[in-house]
């Protein structure tokens, strides 16, 4: 006989376990099913752990250059066991603390793969498929994350072609790496890897690399990461990859011809996709459309009645803090409050490079192809005097504004600790503030985050540390 909840959630990373505790505060008996650790990729083999990882050569890349700051040091080494060792500690406290919130919030886990069942029900199955539990409710929500991408020419084999966990993973250090794909993932695994002496090649589709962001940005990081020197080559894909001798052999297609590189390993870092298979959807009368479940806006239920789906499942962008807030307005909804909608139009993104990127909004050129005639602002950091007693004056802050209205369209940032910054513009879209309010508003000196301010004084034409002159 099934065991009886309100809400059952099956999945349990940042849309997954926000959604029990917010339920289970509302005062609905819950219960989440998950078949590996709680808090999903994010916490476990995702967010968390590639930041430790970032944080160690980004410490590591300070020692190495303490003499520019007036101190001297023994040479630096790179214990790579041990980083790799931290990383996954690090990650261990963040899903014990998961672990914690459920028995806090009184959430029942319930081990094993969650299936639809039909009639309100889920079956949880073990490793061999045998089921081990069922579980009834009146409303079950799908929060069960997505997976790397695998490519046809790129099947991972945790050996020649490896995914994104399995580089956070590594026993040994390769010596050489290509890395396909340069999204978020693939210059952040990029940075670490070359940062502790690994030789990077990056292999990029597109024209430029992170081709999500704003065009300076991109422009921006890669000139960085080439005067780094790793070796970039945008408008290339991975043809196919051989084992040869220890190593493999990379067949890269080129503008200009096919182009051979031998490495220890290739990390597919092409993108990820929703896991939406395996999971009883088809039988549930649940529709999918290009890998992503479908669902009704601010409601997020899908076709079928009382199932519902947040997260990576149902498309991107594909972030935590996006799962986090569908998770609370689908709980909300269904607990009967009247939450605000999740705005996604208004959802940052941020990547944990050196230097990072943070972006929120509209591109440049996206604004334009839109139809709005815009007022731009750029801040560079070598202009700020934080950055500079930092010593970390590369990237710059850029501001898109409507002219015609003052709506702030959008706001892309590359520099030191950005992805702390990004808040602020993220919160005065939502209050829909003006580009003067900002000006006006009163930053603290100095400070990275006056950037923003500075910018958006050069997009109006008030600027007055660049030595521009004024607009008219």
């Amino acid at each position: 006989m099934a065991k009886e909840y309100d809400v059952v959630v099956i999945g349990t990373g940042p849309g997954g376990y926000v959604a029990a505790i917010r339920a289970s505060q509302l005062g609905l008996k819950t219960a989440v099913i998950e078949k590996r650790d709680l808090g999903g990729v994010c916490l476990n083999i995702g967010c968390i752990p590639t930041k430790a990882l970032l944080k160690s050569a980004e410490t590591f890349e300070k020692i190495s250059h303490a003499s520019e700051y007036g101190l001297e040091v023994g040479d630096a080494k790179v214990n790579f066991p041990n980083v790799i060792k931290r990383s996954r500690g690090v990650a261990d406290k963040m899903s014990k603390g998961v672990q914690f919130l459920m028995k806090a919030n009184k959430v029942d886990v319930v081990r094993g793969k969650g299936l639809l069942a039909g009639n309100g029900e889920v079956k949880v199955v073990d490793d061999s498929n045998k089921e081990t539990d069922r579980l009834k409710a009146e409303h079950i929500i799908i929060a069960t994350g997505a997976r790397s991408r695998e490519l046809p020419s790129l099947k991972f084999d945790n050996e020649t072609v490896i995914n994104s966990e399995r580089a956070m993973k590594l026993e040994k250090q390769p010596k050489k790496l290509v890395i396909a794909g340069a999204g978020a993932i693939g210059v952040e695994f990029a940075y670490f890897y070359h940062t502790i002496g690994t030789e990077v090649t990056i292999i990029e589709l597109q024209k430029h690399i992170v081709p999500a962001e704003d065009e300076d940005v991109s422009k921006e990081l890669a000139k960085i990461y080439k005067k780094k020197g790793m070796n970039i080559m945008t408008e290339s894909s991975v043809e196919k990859v051989v084992k040869k001798g220890d190593g493999v052999e990379v067949t890269v297609k080129t503008k200009k011809g096919e182009e051979k590189i031998e490495a220890d390993m290739v990390l597919s870092a092409v993108g990820v996709v929703g896991n939406v298979e395996g999971i009883g959807l088809e039988e549930a009368g649940v529709k999918v459309e290009r890998g992503a479940i479908v669902v009704k806006a601010n409601t997020y239920e899908t076709d079928a009645k009382g199932v519902y789906a947040i997260g990576d499942v149902i498309g991107g962008p594909w972030l935590a803090h996006k799962a986090s807030h569908e998770a609370i307005e689908c709980v909300e909804r269904i607990a009967g409050l009247d939450p605000i909608p999740v705005n996604h139009k208004n959802i940052p993104g941020c990547t944990y490079c050196h230097p990072e990127i943070a972006s929120v909004g509209l591109t440049e050129k996206a604004a334009k192809e839109a139809g709005y005639e815009v007022k731009v602002g750029k801040f560079p950091f070598q202009a700020s005097g934080k950055a500079s007693a930092a010593g970390a004056t590369d990237g710059f802050v850029k501001v898109v504004f409507d002219a015609k209205y003052g709506e702030w369209l959008g706001c892309h940032m590359i520099g030191d600790n950005v992805t702390e910054m990004i808040a602020s513009p993220v919160l005065a879209r939502d209050l829909e503030t003006t580009g003067h309010e900002v000006i006006a508003s009163i930053h603290p000196h100095p400070t990275l985050s006056e950037a923003v301010m500075e910018a958006v004084a050069e997009a109006y034409g008030e600027g007055v540390h660049l030595g521009t002159p004024p607009k008219k």
